[in-house]
């Protein structure tokens, strides 16, 4: 199930707030121009499914998505425990960066932490099947799939030279271990 905690950055073991309904954590999110959005999706794919049928499957809802945001393209980001560059993934993933564009991203399967470091306040909204973030850009964060990641995600862009990290060097993401 999603949720969103909201923690200062100061006390990483006590959230000021937590939720689970999908509604609230959009308009929550919304307060820091984060985009979240619960999709009910008929799409059926056998576990194995290959980068190109999950692009395909979800063809129409990309084409939906990227004529919004004005992104041009998207590809497919899966990584299960037994991934060879699971571990170095994760440790790239949980330095705190930014990026130029704005980072969206859909999940197919399983789950992940976005954490969002803004004004004073940290965000962990932790996204799960069905669910569509959008963090803008410039907007301080990370991500944690936990030491065993098993999640697929959509991943839609605008720069075409794909997933480009601005690292900040704070060491915030050291402080919340959200898994």
């Amino acid at each position: 199930m999603s949720r969103l905690s909201i923690f200062d950055e100061r006390r990483p073991a006590a959230p000021l707030f937590v939720t689970e309904d999908g509604v609230v954590m959009g308009a929550k999110l919304g307060e820091i121009g984060v985009r979240f959005e619960r999709w009910e999706s008929p799409v059926m794919l056998d576990e194995d499914a290959s980068s190109e049928a999950i692009l395909a499957a979800f063809k129409p809802y990309l084409d939906e998505l990227m004529g919004a945001t004005g992104a041009g393209s998207a590809d497919v980001i899966k990584l299960t425990p037994t991934h060879p560059q699971a571990a170095a993934l994760r440790a790239k993933f949980l330095d705190e960066h930014r990026h130029t564009e704005d980072e969206i991203r859909f999940f197919v399967e399983g789950s992940g932490h976005f954490v969002m470091h803004v004004e004073g306040r940290v965000y962990d909204a932790l996204c799960t099947k069905g669910d569509l973030i959008s963090v803008p850009a410039n907007t301080r964060h990370w991500f944690d799939a936990g030491p065993a990641p098993l999640f697929t995600a959509l991943r839609v862009f605008s720069d075409q030279s794909g997933w480009v990290a601005h690292f900040t060097g704070d060491p915030i993401s050291a402080q919340f271990d959200l898994t």
